[in-house]
């Protein structure tokens, strides 16, 4: 139970932590053009997410894959700048249909599952008990995950039924300076 507790909590310092910040950007992008009333395809969106992430952090952290790290931290910022590009070209969302954006989260989700992956690695050398470990960091991070999307959930509301900011507006704005700031992001780290 040490165990459980010491991983779950390095999981959601982790992913809060703002050194680490490109993964605060993308669950911001991911789930920032949605309402609270929005919640059932935002837990879509986040569990897609989740499964990929998920999934790669294993695989990574069993050495069934192995991407360079140069490649998958220049490859996260293309992930959060594409998401805002996304937002920022979306008209309004449809009703019904599929939506590419959950086929995304989860391809995306692959990819940061593998920037995570570094990190856990690093934490558990030659541990013994990787799957317990794995399975409660992930749990941390979901748990850090969850307070990011309600916070912006809770941010999102406030602009839009408080402040009285058009949603389309506050859509723009936001997905325009997770954009930006990705950018740069990805041109810092291009792999040479």
């Amino acid at each position: 139970m040490q165990d459980f507790s010491l991983y779950f909590e390095l999981g959601w310092q982790h992913i809060l932590d703002w050194q680490g910040y490109d993964h605060i950007l993308f669950v911001i992008a991911l789930c920032g053009v949605f309402l609270l009333s929005d919640w059932k395809k935002v837990l879509i969106l986040v569990t897609a997410f989740t499964i990929g992430h998920s999934l790669t952090l294993a695989l990574s952290v069993f050495n069934k894959i192995l991407i360079p790290s140069s490649y998958i931290e220049f490859l996260i910022p293309v992930t959060i700048f594409i998401t805002a590009f996304i937002n920022i070209a979306r008209k309004k969302t449809s009703k019904n249909g599929f939506k590419p954006t959950y086929f995304l989260a989860l391809l995306f989700g692959l990819i940061h599952g593998m920037g995570f992956s570094n990190y856990l690695k690093s934490l558990m050398g030659k541990s013994n008990n990787v799957v317990a470990e794995l399975l409660s960091f992930n749990i941390g991070l979901e748990f850090g995950q969850i307070i990011i999307v309600l916070s912006v959930l809770l941010i999102s509301f406030l602009m839009i039924n408080i402040l009285k900011v058009q949603r389309r507006e506050w859509n723009l704005f936001l997905s325009s300076a997770i954009f930006g700031i990705a950018v740069i992001m990805a041109i810092e780290r291009f792999p040479v």
